[in-house]
């Protein structure tokens, strides 16, 4: 019902904005719309979820909010003209390690697991930041990016969360795995 109700609010929220010109709005949805169709964003983002359901106390809230803060700062970075090397071997390389640690369900300190979230958010924000439209507003664009992330990390969190209340970590497990073998398939193809 929670996630029902955000996704209508998410939906409305371009005609919400107090300035409702084209520019606002398509600048938010540009930013909204890059971590959903980009496969490999994608991917990460639920990874961070189900990891962080895995590992549960702290890292329910550390870990997704560490990526998404980073996430920020590696877009503002590139926005302003600062080069993040190697961006999109960072963004492979994070779905294949966090696909890799949701299947081998990898219990690690949670400072370790925000150092490493927080790693691989720079190159997913960097690459933000880089593809961001010429006449998007900044601060609109960056607000859809990190509305979607935090919703692609909340999605991972309840498929986690459920796994776990079902009793079925072999599931989390198994998407753990897809995520790791479609980060592969991504790299050499």
């Amino acid at each position: 019902m929670r996630l029902s109700i955000a996704k209508i609010f998410l939906l409305v929220s371009g005609a919400t904005l107090a300035h409702t010109s084209d520019e606002h709005s398509s600048s938010f949805m540009a930013g909204f719309d890059h971590p959903i169709g980009g496969f490999d964003h994608l991917l990460a983002m639920l990874a961070i979820g189900l990891w962080a359901a895995s590992l549960g106390g702290r890292a329910l809230w550390a870990i997704p909010t560490a990526f998404v803060l980073t996430m920020l700062t590696g877009g503002g970075l590139a926005v302003a003209g600062l080069s993040v090397p190697f961006v999109e071997q960072g963004i492979l390389l994070s779905v294949i390690v966090l696909g890799a640690l949701v299947l081998f369900a990898k219990r690690l300190p949670v400072a370790v697991c925000v150092a490493v979230a927080a790693s691989f958010a720079l190159f997913h924000g960097a690459a933000h930041g880089m593809e961001m439209p010429l006449n998007a507003n900044g601060l609109q664009y960056a607000l859809g990016f990190a509305l979607a992330t935090a919703g692609l990390h909340v999605v991972g969190l309840g498929f986690g969360q459920w796994m776990a209340k079902m009793s079925a970590p072999l599931m989390t497990r198994i998407s753990g795995s897809v995520i790791a073998i479609a980060g592969l398939v991504l790299a050499f193809a």
